[in-house]
């Protein structure tokens, strides 16, 4: 697996305590930092990080390694979507799939309506969560290839 601007990890935080192999990545150094302190604090033991920068055309070792991509609230920017849409593909397995968390965000229409154009399958499903004393609703879209994918 890997997590897609990764922040404190915590979408690597929970597979990693799974038992799964799993890869912290984010353009930012510092996000790096705190997803490695927060899984060495938590489960007593440093995840695999490396930075990536979305714009960068080549992913070197990276390209079609992982049976699955996680992407939690990424979408806060327009800019993200093509850069995101163009990512996943390049990054999955043949028959792999992607999970994106979105707390409808306002850009996350526009990069369903991207992956469905390079071949996806969009499934949504509704969870809501306890964040205090409040709920907030999160989308988690899962991606799946129609057929082989192109990257």
């Amino acid at each position: 697996m890997i997590e897609l601007g990764c922040g404190v990890g915590l979408p690597n935080l929970a597979a990693l305590e799974r038992g799964a192999r799993a890869l912290a990545t984010d353009h930012y150094e510092a996000a790096l930092d705190f997803a490695a302190y927060n899984a060495q604090t938590n489960l007593g033991r440093y995840p695999e990080t490396r930075l990536l920068d979305w714009r960068t055309p080549g992913l070197g070792d990276l390209e079609g390694s992982f049976d699955l991509v996680v992407a939690a609230d990424v979408l806060y920017e327009r800019g993200n979507v093509p850069l995101l849409a163009a990512l996943i593909p390049k990054l999955l397995k043949p028959g792999a799939s992607a999970v994106v968390a979105d707390p409808r965000r306002n850009p996350a229409p526009s990069f369903l309506e991207e992956m469905e154009g390079r071949g996806f399958a969009v499934s949504t499903e509704e969870a809501t969560v306890a964040s205090g004393e409040r709920e907030v609703t999160v989308l988690l879209h899962e991606l799946r290839p129609r057929q082989e994918h192109r990257r």
